[in-house]
């Protein structure tokens, strides 16, 4: 008898033992399980300064809503693709920037998004331009963590600056730095291959029925192409400078690159004017019209590289003639 008690109250310490030993062990697990927890809630949530300001935004939005053309070409080059699109109601623009067809509802124009569209999208992200949407900012904040970045008066630098933002916000900072090096080992290569024209006056403009909008080199374009090697006759810190023809003349750059509106045009005006023909661009047939969507209004970094590639193919084509 006195030795199945002592067997009995063996069993029993060691069951104690054993239940104390998992319960310690669960508790310890519970422990490590909170703090990866928490340390996954830290790394998750980010400060992103940007001009207006600095916005917390945890984890990797999924539903992004742009307000400018720039920023979807910043995604496209993340792989991500916008839930909403400030895309002025016109989709077929948006699928020549990205160069596919692409699921997503446009929330009316740049210059004035509409905001219950915006919020009936459930965003966890808006890309805000810093020139148009500055008035709206808070609205947009009350939506969703809102960043506001420089697009339609960005400088080619600024632009890249805006790229490097947006990967930080959308998580994926790593990835950035990759494509951002791609990007300037594909500006090296062009410029490489458009050494013939180094030092060449090239003068970007926007040529409307009344107007002829010279692109300095403050602007974006006229910065993009000095990266590729050319000079822009227009050294100002203005990004835009309207010109007469006299003006023009005087300038005289060695390429002219119109980006024409549809309809007639103010240099149609001037084509049987001495002065006009008289202009080295004139003379040796180095006028180029191009798209004015890829030129002045998409930016970022995929469409810089095919501006540098248009550049590249219409020189070629001119060394053929």
């Amino acid at each position: 008898m006195v030795r199945n008690t002592k067997k009995w109250t063996f069993s029993l310490v060691a069951i104690l033992l054993t239940f104390i030993v998992a319960l310690a062990g669960c508790s310890s697990s519970q422990d490590s399980e909170e703090k990866e927890k928490k340390s996954s809630s830290k790394e998750e949530t980010r400060t992103v300064q940007h001009e207006l300001g600095k916005t917390e935004i945890t984890g990797t939005p999924k539903r992004v809503v742009t307000l400018e053309l720039s920023f979807v070409d910043s995604l496209n080059a993340l792989g991500v693709e916008p839930v909403g699109i400030a895309d002025d109601n016109k989709k077929d623009m948006i699928e020549k920037l990205v160069d596919k067809k692409m699921d997503y509802t446009s929330v009316g124009t740049r210059e004035q998004p509409n905001l219950e569209v915006i919020s009936s999208l459930q965003p966890d992200l808006i890309i805000a331009d810093a020139q148009r949407h500055k008035a709206i900012y808070k609205e947009l904040q009350q939506i969703a963590p809102t960043i506001v970045l420089k697009s339609r008066e960005s400088t080619y630098e600024e632009n890249l600056d805006a790229f490097t933002t947006i990967a930080k916000a959308m998580n994926k900072e790593e990835q950035g730095k990759k494509r951002l090096e791609e990007h300037k080992q594909t500006m090296k290569d062009l410029k490489e291959k458009l050494a013939d024209n180094e030092k060449a006056t090239v003068l970007p403009a926007v040529v409307r029925d009344t107007s002829f909008q010279a692109h300095t080199s403050s602007s974006y374009d006229g910065q993009l192409l000095e990266q590729l090697g050319f000079k822009n006759p227009i050294d100002t810190k203005d990004a835009y400078a309207q010109m007469n023809l006299e003006q023009l003349s005087k300038i005289d750059p060695d390429i002219l690159i119109l980006a024409n509106n549809e309809g007639k045009l103010l240099t149609d005006e001037w084509k049987d004017n001495p002065l006009w023909k008289n202009l080295k661009a004139v003379k040796n047939n180095q006028v180029y019209n191009v798209d004015r969507d890829l030129w002045t209004r998409f930016r970022g970094i995929i469409s810089a590289e095919n501006i540098g590639k248009d550049m590249d193919k219409l020189l070629d084509e001119k060394k053929q003639d």
